[in-house]
């Protein structure tokens, strides 16, 4: 290591530190005080360069940790953003439908076909409905292939109302208006037909329905609680005009008002659905409604979020897989305690090197150096040395980054590194360490008397 240390190109490093310090310029509008903080960054550089292993070690170390801290930010961000690309995110819920009839209990993200349609037509708070329904697979032809496509789905076509997925092609009113109509994403029609070029071509599924491309629309976001790449017309499905309060087979989203009341709207459902749900019972429970409900037995609906179905939802019939929102806390605590911990080494190995000094302050003293000169040395060098140790972090989460996608399954994008937030978080993250690292020393040396520390002994 001390032959690495003392090898000509490092030696030329730490000439070039020094002679960059030289080369600031002492002419600035006030050149007393712009010389006194050039002199701060020309001792901060050279010393820096002189002591060689420290600040490697100790920026190292505070790198690490950043950078640990960055990765796992990234990630807790990427789960909070879930569903809000969505224009009116705050004004869309889900309803959720809870049922419990002797042993029997149901909880999940599915809701009668009828739902959605009377409360849109009777409660005012609500602007738009879309309902989906689950298909399944289907198979394609692809010329002499026959490929095999999972993510498929029925929805209404009000589906462009409420969501915000834009077309490339296709009108939204009518897109899926008509039976056998189709809507697919970009990438499927590049895989497809080559080209975005795809409107009123037919695809043929499971080798006996021809379906027509009526829109096209940009792939849904990863930030999504659903990802879907084909959407087939719900009006060619018979069941979706059915009449019945008991069948839960639909997932139904509401758009609402703004200004609209969610608890009294929520309260207000479930009375209609209780009215509406009552000449039903005798027919498919074999008792009446309020025998139902002496028995112990319910069944009401609420209302989710939209933007709290992926941290906050983990009920029958979900649309995809959610995650959670404990493991973001978890997550969250973990990245903050790395965080404290690397911040504590720093400051501990700042604090222990600045002890080397006491001579130097001793000297600087008797020449006539100020106290709160020594305190703003201490504390340039120490926030140029944490200023530096953020943009390595910076870095190394940038070059670190895909493969931390690969290994948490995210499409986590390195442009999010450097945006206002992030930028914003990483220049006061660098100014606050480098000045709690720095003030110990700075305040706590910076007093020694001269006579003192030039014997060597140390109060």
């Amino acid at each position: 290591m001390s032959d690495y240390w003392t090898h000509p190109v490092t030696n030329r490093i730490q000439t070039r530190l020094i002679e960059w310090a030289d080369f600031i310029p002492d002419d600035f509008s006030n050149r007393k005080t712009n010389f006194m903080i050039k002199n701060y960054f020309k001792v901060a550089l050279r010393n820096l360069a002189r002591k060689k292993i420290f600040p490697i070690i100790n920026m190292l170390g505070l790198s690490v940790g950043v950078a640990c801290f960055l990765l796992i930010g990234l990630y807790v961000l990427d789960e909070l953003r879930f569903d809000r690309y969505n224009q009116n995110a705050d004004r869309i819920y889900r309803i959720d439908n809870q049922i419990k009839f002797g042993d029997f209990q149901y909880n999940g993200a599915a809701a009668p076909a009828i739902m959605g349609p009377v409360f849109t037509r009777i409660y005012q708070q609500i602007a738009q409905y879309v309902r989906f329904r689950i298909y399944g697979g289907i198979v394609i032809q692809k010329g002499d292939e026959l490929i095999k496509e999972d993510r498929v789905i029925f929805a209404d076509s009000t589906l462009f109302d409420v969501f915000t997925l834009p077309l490339v092609a296709g009108n939204p009113r009518t897109a899926l208006k008509e039976p056998h109509s189709l809507v697919i994403t970009e990438s499927v029609a590049k895989k497809y037909f080559n080209s975005l070029d795809a409107i009123g071509k037919t695809l043929l599924i499971n080798q006996k329905d021809h379906y027509k491309i009526t829109g096209i629309i940009k792939d849904i976001p990863p930030q999504s609680h659903f990802h879907f790449d084909f959407f087939m017309s719900m009006s060619e499905l018979d069941d979706s005009r059915g009449s019945s309060w008991f069948q839960e087979n639909f997932q139904t989203y509401i758009m609402l008002n703004p200004g609209a009341d969610v608890v009294q709207l929520e309260k207000q459902m479930n009375k209609s659905l209780r009215l509406y749900s009552a000449p039903q019972f005798l027919t498919v429970a074999g008792i009446s409604q309020d025998e139902f409900e002496k028995a112990g037995n319910y069944m009401h609906c609420t209302l989710m979020p939209l933007t709290a179905i992926h941290l906050h939802s983990n009920i029958s019939d979900e649309l995809g897989v959610n995650g959670s929102i404990q493991r973001v806390y978890i997550f969250g605590a973990i990245s903050v305690f790395i965080l404290l911990i690397a911040c504590i080494n720093f400051m501990n190995l700042s604090t222990a090197q600045s002890f080397n000094r006491a001579k130097e302050i001793g000297v600087r003293k008797v020449l006539g150096g100020f106290r709160s000169s020594l305190i703003f040395q201490f504390l340039t060098e120490s926030v140029l040395m944490s200023f530096a140790s953020v943009i390595l972090a910076t870095g190394t989460a940038f070059l670190v980054l895909p493969l931390f996608n690969q290994l948490a399954d995210k499409q986590i994008s390195a442009s999010l590194l450097f945006n206002p937030f992030m930028v914003s978080i990483l220049l006061l993250l660098s100014m606050v360490v480098g000045l709690i690292s720095g003030s110990y020393p700075a305040f706590y040396l910076s007093s020694f008397r001269p006579n003192i520390v030039l014997k060597g002994t140390l109060p």
